[in-house]
């Protein structure tokens, strides 16, 4: 497996225990709560044997200091890109992971007040209720990386109203708390300075009563108006453009509605997809359309093969310049392989969607049971 620096005197995820109550905090501050193999296995620990602890009824996830969880831990991918499979361990067990918290027995409460992105999303959606402030922000970017969008949101974007899940996997746009309960993202939203005293009242609760818990969050929440300029007032515009289909006809699409009046937002937006890695963004639009067709377990076992490949670089080493483009260098100058989308060969792509050998594939059962 990569390897990750943690300081090992401090625990990346604390658990703790209330009588009917248990609380998970995501403890890498520094780090944006990024998810590293120790975080993978931590949560499944917890969550594994939480689940089978009569006495726990209520489980509560939060992020230490401003993020929530700002998703996989990059550098990890990156450090391990010379060695075959180096996170296979990893991956494997944060889709095993996602799966659980879909079909999970207990109620569940996310509290989040910052970041969250990509995988640290993943554990914020599927929450039973997911609270989240005027200081959240969620955001699917991987395509832009030449990753696609994993941990189950090829599912759960694909399944939003109209062209919605395309448009933000292919362009990472980020909503804010308003956009996410509006968008059917979260729950409840609840002013960041109310937060705090929302956790202790559903500490001191100590139920997991969905109704009782429903109705304490509600108690702190407020109903959500979304600015006149919020991205979720531009549908039809979304659904015409993102409704093409192929990644060039939506870029093409897009460019024409850019040149009309009053549509000035556009352009910032259009300029980060061409920006965009070719192979990622066609890979990732083929996901989202397929995924509105699957259940769950197909979309995480379609994701996991997608991951694996890509990590692979099995058409294409663009995901390790993503990296290097954002996190490593810092340049934000990736140069990608093939450069244009006209180069990405279909046929490619294909590859990466293949199914594995019986013993490689991710084995999570049939049966869905989602929130």
């Amino acid at each position: 497996m990569a390897k990750e620096v943690v300081n090992p005197d401090e625990p990346v995820v604390i658990g703790e225990e209330l009588d009917h109550v248990r609380s998970i905090t995501l403890n890498r501050p520094r780090h944006l709560n990024v998810i590293s193999s120790k975080v993978v296995s931590l949560l499944a620990e917890y969550l594994e044997k939480w689940e089978k602890d009569e006495k726990a009824e209520l489980i509560l996830i939060k992020g230490a200091g401003r993020a929530f969880s700002a998703g996989g831990d990059l550098k990890m991918f990156y450090d391990g890109r010379n060695s075959k499979d180096s996170c296979l361990e990893v991956v494997y067990r944060m889709y095993w992971l996602c799966y659980h918290i879909h079909t999970y027995k207990k109620t569940q409460v996310a509290l989040v007040q910052g970041i969250a992105m990509g995988g640290g999303a993943s554990l914020m959606v599927p929450m039973k209720f997911s609270v989240v402030t005027e200081k959240t922000v969620f955001a699917t970017p991987e395509a832009s990386i030449g990753f696609h969008v994993d941990c189950g949101f090829s599912y759960m974007l694909s399944h939003l109203p109209g062209h919605l899940g395309e448009f933000l996997a292919l362009t990472g746009a980020r909503l804010n708390g308003k956009e996410l309960v509006a968008a059917g993202l979260a729950t409840h939203f609840v002013p960041l300075e109310k937060l705090p005293e929302l956790e202790k009242r559903l500490i001191s609760l100590n139920s997991g009563d969905e109704n009782a818990v429903k109705s304490t969050i509600e108690e702190f929440s407020v109903h959500v108006q979304l600015d006149e300029d919020s991205v979720l007032n531009k549908k039809t515009i979304i659904d015409e453009c993102f409704s093409k289909d192929t990644v060039a006809d939506i870029i093409k699409s897009f460019e024409a509605e850019a040149s009309k009046e009053g549509n000035g937002w556009i352009g910032p937006i259009l300029k980060g997809l061409k920006r965009s890695s070719p192979t990622g963004m066609k890979i990732t639009l083929r996901s989202i359309r397929e995924g509105r067709k699957q259940k769950l377990p197909e979309s995480l076992k379609k994701e996991f093969r997608l991951t694996m490949n890509i990590l692979r670089t099995t058409i294409s080493p663009d995901v390790y310049e993503g990296i290097r483009a954002l996190t490593i260098d810092k340049d934000n100058s990736p140069k990608w392989e093939p450069p244009v989308l006209d180069q990405v060969d279909d046929e490619k792509v294909d590859l990466v969607f293949q199914p594995f050998n019986e013993d490689l594939e991710l084995k999570i059962p049939e049966q869905e049971q989602c929130r």
